[in-house]
């Protein structure tokens, strides 16, 4: 049944990644494959129910938080909430302007998340390039800072927060293990894209393409939105934090404040003038082929997790390789490939916290590894895929362009954290 399984699910990744060249949206074999390998699963396995719902609940609790996030910043993309931060921005060249939205990625993922981050820096730099092929190298850069912020966050990633939650690592340990790695990780692509795009100066967007006169916003409407919204999105970690409850249900929070607040500050309005800055015209514009694969990509990777397939595959590296350092660093290239989550779940199984206590050496490496290994593929992190969704990128497309930039910051930043780490016990 395995290598059934195995090949349903390599031939469904290829499908996803030839989206282009075969014309077929990655959604159609995303769902497939996942109709698939549960169908498969369910005539030989058992407890199947027991376990898709237990798989269901963690797939929408994803999907209901990237909705919200997804509507928030499309409302305050309505009210042209984004000319807050890039009516700030004066410079004219593309180096000064990758520094500054890729530190601002950094730093703002490891407060809010990765994949929120994302989507609202992608929203920014849209506002401030014309170009496609401009915009798509940002949008790869800020995938690939998104997940080296949140890598150093107990509260940026996700498999980083399962961790934390879990007593393998502890939040100031983290702080000060991995920020020099992940900023190592980012700094390393910056410099290799500073030199390809050395003396260029930045394209902006087509005024034209910009919002008509007739759902103009005022400027106390664009500052309320936007700072109404960005602060809803930075409570989610808080409220998590306070409730312990799962971020989609802040997130939902959030967004239910922003939607009552958007009605009050239109309420003397028309109809007509007031329905494109509505929360009901912005869930009409989130992009629901992308979160129906997404939906289809969790949904059979979850299948490998349930057969066991992930877990056999961790014990082997364990007997064949046995270096610690070298395993992890394997499975960060393998969370480019399969979601690192149940990569990460798979780990906490084979290493109990008994014989590797809070803080070791391989639940903090695992936290750098599975955090932005998945940058080396478009579909490898949620960063990637809500970058993949919202600017239309090809999966050959990152490969070429970087998925390199993405192994060569992964591998500098894991050198750096060995040698760091060897360093201080020399010292001690």
């Amino acid at each position: 049944m395995d290598i059934l399984l195995i090949t349903i699910f390599v031939l469904s990744y290829a499908a996803i990644a030839f989206e282009h060249p075969i014309s077929i949206n990655k959604s159609a074999p995303a769902l497939i494959g996942a109709g698939l390998l549960w169908t498969i699963y369910a005539l030989t396995g058992e407890h199947v129910e027991e376990q898709l719902n237990e798989t269901i609940s963690g797939t929408a609790q994803i999907i209901f938080f990237l909705m919200g996030a997804m509507t928030i910043v499309e409302v305050i993309d309505a009210h042209d909430g984004f000319d807050v931060i890039t009516e700030k921005i004066k410079t004219k060249k593309m180096t000064t302007l990758l520094w500054l939205v890729s530190f601002v990625t950094f730093f703002l993922s490891a407060i809010l998340d990765n994949l929120t981050t994302t989507i609202v820096m992608i929203s920014v730099v849209r506002k401030l390039l014309g170009r496609r092929e401009d915009k798509l190298f940002f949008a790869g850069i800020i995938v690939i800072a998104a997940n080296a912020g949140g890598a150093w966050s107990p509260l940026g990633d996700v498999t980083t927060t399962m961790l934390w939650i879990g007593g393998q690592i502890t939040a100031i340990a983290i702080i000060k293990g991995l920020f020099i790695p992940s900023l190592v990780n980012m700094v390393l692509p910056l410099l290799v894209v500073s030199y390809m795009f050395k003396g260029k100066q930045i394209t902006g967007p087509n005024n034209s393409l910009q919002h008509t006169e007739k759902y103009a916003t005022n400027q106390f409407e664009k500052s309320f939105i936007f700072f109404s919204g960005i602060a809803a999105l930075c409570s989610v970690p808080i409220f998590k934090t306070l409730t312990h409850l799962p971020p989609f249900m802040g997130i939902l929070f959030a967004l239910g404040v922003i939607w009552l607040l958007s009605e009050l500050i239109h309420r003397n309005k028309d109809d007509e003038d007031k329905q494109h800055l509505s929360l009901a015209s912005a869930l009409q514009r989130i992009d629901m082929a992308s979160l129906v694969f997404f939906i289809g990509i969790l949904l059979a990777v979850a299948v490998l997790e349930h057969a066991h397939i992930l877990t056999a595959l961790a014990q082997w590296l364990d007997k064949s390789i046995g270096n610690q350092a070298i395993i992890v660093t394997l499975f960060g290239m393998a969370s480019a490939i399969v979601d690192n989550v149940p990569l990460v779940a798979a780990s906490m199984g084979m290493y109990p916290i008994a014989q590797f206590p809070a803080d070791s050496f391989i639940w903090e490496f695992l936290a750098y590894a599975a955090g932005t290994g998945g940058s080396m593929l478009i579909i490898g992190s949620a960063a990637g895929v809500a970058a993949m969704g919202l600017e239309k990128i090809e999966f050959f497309w990152y490969l070429r362009k970087i998925s390199l930039l993405a192994f060569i910051g992964y591998i500098g930043g894991a050198a750096t954290y060995i040698m760091l780490g060897q360093l201080l016990m020399h010292l001690q």
